[in-house]
């Protein structure tokens, strides 16, 4: 069984920072990616930024140079630094994790449950 768990999610104004956390629990033999995506109602779910181990991380154009990811891997955590936040940053946030768990030979893909991130002008 494993959980992500996040955290870090508010009401921000424009031109501020938030740090969103998501911590991954229980059975896990090995992490190889960990990342986080947005969605607004109507919308696709999009990719905002990953990290995969020995890779360098990835970030969507939008968020390119304000936003920051990082693993501590010694707590199976994931952090996203974003600033200068803007009104189009409002959207739910979504923790996603490739975990192979326990004994088991594949990786699956694990999602957090969200958290809003509400950006106001």
């Amino acid at each position: 069984q494993v959980q992500l768990v996040e955290s870090g999610g508010g009401l921000v104004q424009a031109g501020g920072s938030l740090e969103l956390s998501c911590t991954a629990s229980g059975s896990i033999f090995s992490i190889h990616a960990m990342g986080w995506y947005r969605q607004v109602p109507g919308k696709q779910r999009e990719l905002v930024a990953e990290i995969i181990s020995g890779g360098t991380p990835n970030y969507a154009d939008s968020v390119k140079g304000r936003a920051t990811i990082s693993r501590n891997d010694t707590k199976n955590t994931v952090y996203l630094q974003m600033n200068r936040l803007k009104p189009e940053d409002t959207a739910v946030y979504y923790c996603n994790a490739r975990i192979t768990a326990g004994a088991l030979k594949y990786f699956d893909y694990y999602w957090g449950q969200g958290t809003q991130v509400t950006v106001s002008s």
